[in-house]
Formats: structure tokens, sequence, C-alpha cells
């Protein structure tokens, strides 16, 4: 899936989103691709702030667009999990993660920016920043197993392109406190960027 086939298979669910008052914004691969090289990615990986009582409305208006299952919903917010939709047009899909209450999701939440997916369109949406989206690609990657070579590319990708903008400090100290400093040193060390470790 190019970026611009991205806006198709999201475009409902934000518009849903925007009419409740659910605020969200889309990470992955869509928006290491937006921040860093793009790169095809098969689904879209989004959080959102979604409350029980947005899952009737919500629901309701979804259904014509997507594959959705209310208590599949309904269960990822008791859990602060996550739960997909399926794009009926494409068959593409959308794995929403339920915000959750850590500093460090509600920090990373909080510096969400509007940005456009692709150049040739105009439709600005919330992604994650350059710095969370790298935070966030360690942790899968160490989740994984340490062994996927997508997802430290993507870390490498933002860390090349976004070079000279990243907020250095902020990534180190959140690197430390989710246990993720040594990946964050070799994957710098890896992209050739000068880590600008703080005093």
């Amino acid at each position: 899936m190019e970026l611009l086939d991205t806006l198709v298979v999201v475009e409902p669910l934000i518009q849903a989103f925007e009419r409740l008052g659910i605020s969200y914004y889309i990470g992955g691969s869509v928006t290491s691709s937006v921040h860093g090289i793009p790169r095809a990615t098969v689904d879209v990986d989004l959080v959102a702030d979604i409350q029980r009582k947005h899952v009737p409305l919500l629901v309701n208006m979804l259904e014509s667009a997507y594959y959705t299952d209310r208590d599949m919903i309904t269960e990822a917010i008791q859990r602060q999990a996550s739960f997909n939709l399926i794009h009926l047009e494409t068959m593409l899909k959308i794995d929403v993660f339920i915000l959750k209450s850590s500093a460090y999701d509600r920090e990373a939440f909080q510096r969400r920016r509007k940005d456009v997916l692709d150049e040739e369109q105009d439709i600005e949406l919330f992604l994650a920043s350059p710095e969370d989206i790298i935070l966030h690609k360690l942790d899968w990657f160490r989740m994984g197993g340490g062994i996927s070579e997508r997802q430290w590319t993507d870390v490498m990708g933002v860390l090349k392109v976004q070079k000279g903008h990243l907020d250095m400090p902020y990534l180190h100290h959140w690197a430390e406190e989710l246990g993720l400093s040594d990946l964050f040193t070799q994957v710098c060390r890896d992209a050739g960027i000068d880590e600008e470790k703080p005093d």
C-alpha cells in the first residue's frame, strides 16, 4: 500500500473520529514513511482515545466502509489493547490501539502533529512525531525479538531524514525510561548519526 492509498483506507475512520470528537494519531510504517524513507506497507497502525460512550455511534458510522466488531472494540477499550478494522473496498487492515494511561503514551499523544501523507494531497492528518515513531519502532523491534530488519531500517530512515531536527534530549530521556537506550545507541551508530548525549 502506497501513502496515497492509505488516505482511501483511513478517511472514513478519520471523518468518524472528527465527528465524535475522538483524538487520534497515525503511527507505524505509514508515519515512518512520511518522516523518513517511504516504503510500501500492508496495513495502518493508529492510536485513538476511544471511550465506551463512543462505541455505539462509532460502529454505526463505520459499518458501511469497514468490517468491524462492537464487542472487540469494547474489549479493547477495557484492556487498553487493540482491535482491527477491515476496509471493505480494499480489504486492507487498520490496527487501532487504544490510548494507554502510561506517562510515555500520554506524552507521545500530546506531541502528535498534523501533516500530509503525500505532497500531492492537502488533507492533513494527525501523525506521531518523528521522535515517537523512533521510540515506538524500537520498542516493537525489541518485542519482536530484535530480528525485524524492517523496523530497524524504518528507524534509521527517520534518523537520517530528520537529522538535525530531532529533539535528542527527549529521545534520550524516554529511551532510558523505556529500557531502549542500548538499542537507540546502536541504531544511531548504524545510521551514522551523532547521538548528542545530554550532559
